[in-house]
Formats: structure tokens, C-alpha cells, sequence
């Protein structure tokens, strides 16, 4: 985010060559070659962890508001998710490229956009959380008016978080050009005398407007929806949403939390490195920027990790996303029965298999003998493996056998005048 400066400095410079020295953008100015390795791995390393949970968490938004429709701090959290990736994606490799190297081989349009398009992230991540709060705040205090947000509400929304992150950190691409040095083309914000005013000006106003504002307005509307998590639920908010409530309250808190820590030594060093130039003093350490910048760029890691560790939604998410992505067969699909295929047998007629085992017919045993005899044989009807929804029992199947092959008697017929002779029903 910042420029590192070139920690040997002659006597006579002049204001105008200290101030040229101060805002270059000499991050390839690392004495040590230990530091011009190492930095760069880290750097690498947070890129491909942050971007490829930055992308995994952006998949599992975009499908949940696919089955269901989109809110507002759903929409909010994929566009934190958006400024990360596209930090890690554009800014991050920019900058292990410059720390590796001794001059600036990245062109004059890499060199003027590179700080602008960090700053326009930083600034419009700094702006969601502050917006997030504020519907954080609302969805506690009545859930129902969430609904009714459209998304075209929601678009107009990210578009002016966006357009305003843009327009805030435009001197950084203004004044940034390439200069010739000894040891090559330098990157650096070159600041013309007229204009030296208005950046005396904007060092001030521009901490307040993409850092202190944003986040004191976050922290405002969290401690308010705080306090409204901690009353019992009325009638229009049961116990489920009042909890899901104080969940959703936590995580925007820790990601606010997490953002406003972690984005502070940067501050402190960007500021430091100002008034260290208005007042000729001491520049900060350059152990303490490169650290400064290392935490900044860890905010796109530790966001994704927040957003799993506390979403539950998101986690379930997480998990189903995952499991097609490893999943290498799938289970067959099982057909729901429909009108036409029936899940059992129209008739309880017995099986062959059972069929068999039928004892014979013996027309002087009762049907208590016969029910015994059954008893016995299957061990009762409850440890029976036939005494089940859907499968005849043995009594039955023996009744129907019985009755479709004319084998029964007519003392124990249970239905007597299926068999009477019409002649006889008239006698």
C-alpha cells in the first residue's frame, strides 16, 4: 500500500528530493537480499490460500442464492469476498513482483493503477462492513423487512460502495510516474508544487474518510444491534430468529473487528511516513512497514476462515460444495413411485419360495391349532422376517391359497355364502 524507502539518504538533499525519496514507489528497495526472498513467498503463499477460499466462499453464496432469494448482507459479504479476491488476484503478485526486483520493469500503467486499485479495494471493504452494520442492525430489529428488499436495491447498493471506493484514493493514481535513477526505473508519486497544498490536505481527510468513518459507523450500529440481540423475543421474533440474529451479529462483528486490527499498522505507517516528510523526522522501520503490509494483505485470508467458523448456513454450504467436488461416483438415483408403479403387490398372494412351506390343509384342526402351528414354526409374528408393512403374513397367504384352489372346508369357510347354492338360499 505504501512506499519503502531507501534507507541511505545524503545530507544535502533538498525538501523536494526528500519528498520525491518519501513517496516513491521503490517497494523493490530492500537492502537485504534475505528480505527480497522471503517476502515474496509469503506473499505467495497468502495469495493462493486467501484466493482460493475467497473463491470457494464466493461458489457457496452464489449457489445458496440460487435456491433461495438473495439478501442483502448475503450480497454484502460476496461483495467483501469480491475486494479480497481481487486484491489477492491483481494486487498481491504486482507486489512480490516489485520486492523482487531492483527497478520497476511492470510498465508506466501498472505503476500509476497498482496503489489506486489497493486503495479502491481497501476503501470498499471498509465501506461494506460499515453498510453491513447498518442492515445487520436491521434484519435484528425486524427480520421481515429483509424480504422486501429487491435486487435492484441491492445492485444500486454495491454500485455506490464501489464508485465512492474509486473516487476516494484518485491522487494515488494521479501522481504516480516512472523516474530514472542509477539503478533503474523507479516508481514513484511525484507531487507537483501546486499541489503540494492540496496532498498536505489529503493525508489528513483520507484516513478519516476510508478508515476512522466507516468502521466507528460499524461499530455504532453493532453495539445497537447488540443491544437489541439481548431482549427476549416478542411476538413477531421467536426464539430461532432471535438466535440466528445474535450468530449473524457476531460474525459481521468479527469480521469488522478483524478488518480494523489487522489494517491499523498499515495506517500507522502510512501516516508516520507523512509527517515524518512534513516534519523532516525519522521515517518508520522497514521491518515494521513490510509487517504492516503482511497483516493488510492477511485480511483476504482470515475473512473466509471468519465467515466458516461462524455461519452455519455457510458452513453446511461449505460442506455440500465439497463433497460433489471429491465425490467421484454417484449413488444411483432412486426412482419415486409413481401412479402406475406401486410400491407392493396388488394381491397378497405367496411366493413360491414361502408356497412351499406351507404345511397341508387338515380339515378337523381349528384355527386356533393353525395359528399355534404358525406360532412355532416362524418363532412369533414379531421376530417373524415376514411381519412386515407392505408382505402378507402366513395366515393370509394360506387363506388365499386355500380360497384360489378350492381346498378349503365348508366348516371352518369364513365366507359360507360365496359357496351356497342359489336353490338353497331360496328354499
Amino acid at each position: 500500500m505504501d512506499k519503502l524507502p531507501v534507507m541511505n539518504i545524503s545530507a544535502g538533499n533538498s525538501s523536494v528530493d526528500r519528498r520525491s525519496f518519501l513517496e516513491r514507489g521503490g517497494y523493490q528497495h530492500l537492502d537485504h537480499g534475505d528480505l527480497r526472498v522471503l517476502i515474496p513467498v509469503v506473499l505467495g503463499v497468502i495469495c493462493v490460500l486467501g484466493f482460493t477460499g475467497n473463491v470457494t466462499a464466493m461458489g457457496v453464496l452464489i449457489t445458496n442464492a440460487r435456491k433461495s432469494k438473495l439478501s442483502l448482507i448475503n450480497a454484502l459479504i460476496l461483495n467483501l469476498m469480491l475486494a479480497d479476491g481481487l486484491v489477492l488476484a491483481f494486487a498481491v503478485p504486482f507486489k512480490a513482483t516489485a520486492y523482487s526486483r531492483a527497478s520497476w520493469t511492470l510498465g508506466l500503467f501498472v505503476c500509476k493503477t497498482c496503489d489506486w486499485f489497493l486503495h479502491s479495494c481497501m476503501a470498499a471493504k471498509s465501506f461494506t462492513v460499515a453498510i453491513m452494520a447498518k442492515a445487520c442492525y436491521r434484519y435484528v430489529s425486524n427480520p421481515t423487512k429483509q424480504v422486501s428488499i429487491r435486487l435492484k436495491t441491492i445492485l444500486v447498493v454495491l454500485l455506490f460502495t464501489w464508485l465512492l471506493a474509486c473516487v476516494v484514493p484518485i491522487p494515488q493514481w494521479l501522481f504516480s510516474t516512472l523516474q530514472r535513477e542509477a539503478s533503474g526505473m523507479i516508481c514513484v508519486q511525484a507531487v507537483p508544487v501546486d499541489a503540494h497544498d492540496f496532498m498536505s490536505v489529503y493525508v489528513k481527510v483520507y484516513p478519516l474518510l476510508a478508515y476512522c468513518t466507516p468502521l466507528s459507523f460499524a461499530l455504532l450500529y453493532f453495539w445497537k444491534a447488540y443491544g437489541r440481540c439481548q431482549r427476549r423475543s416478542s411476538k413477531t421474533q421467536n426464539l430461532r430468529t432471535q438466535i440466528r440474529s445474535r450468530k449473524l451479529t457476531l460474525m459481521v462483528f468479527s469480521l469488522m473487528v478483524a478488518m480494523a486490527t489487522m489494517w491499523l499498522p498499515q495506517w500507522v505507517s502510512w501516516v508516520w511516513m507523512r509527517h515524518a516528510l512534513e516534519t523532516d523526522g525519522a521515517f518508520p522501520p522497514v521491518l515494521f512497514t513490510l509487517s504492516a503490509q503482511l497483516l493488510m494483505f492477511s485480511i483476504s485470508l482470515v475473512n473466509p476462515l471468519i465467515v466458516l467458523a461462524l455461519s452455519e448456513e455457510f458452513r453446511e454450504g461449505y460442506i455440500g460444495l465439497w463433497r460433489r467436488l471429491t465425490l467421484r461416483k454417484q449413488l444411483p438415483k432412486q426412482h419415486k413411485p409413481g401412479p402406475h408403479t406401486p410400491t407392493a403387490p396388488k394381491s397378497p398372494t405367496p411366493r413360491p419360495e414361502r408356497s412351499a412351506h406351507l404345511p397341508p390343509h387338515q380339515p378337523g384342526r381349528t384355527e386356533e391349532q393353525k395359528s399355534e402351528e404358525q406360532l412355532d414354526q416362524s418363532g412369533g409374528l414379531q421376530e417373524s422376517p415376514t411381519n412386515k408393512v407392505g408382505i402378507a403374513l402366513q395366515d393370509v397367504e394360506q387363506f388365499w391359497q386355500e380360497r384360489e384352489t378350492g381346498s378349503h372346508s365348508h366348516e371352518n369357510d369364513p365366507v359360507p355364502w360365496e359357496h351356497q347354492d342359489p336353490k338353497e338360499g331360496k328354499k
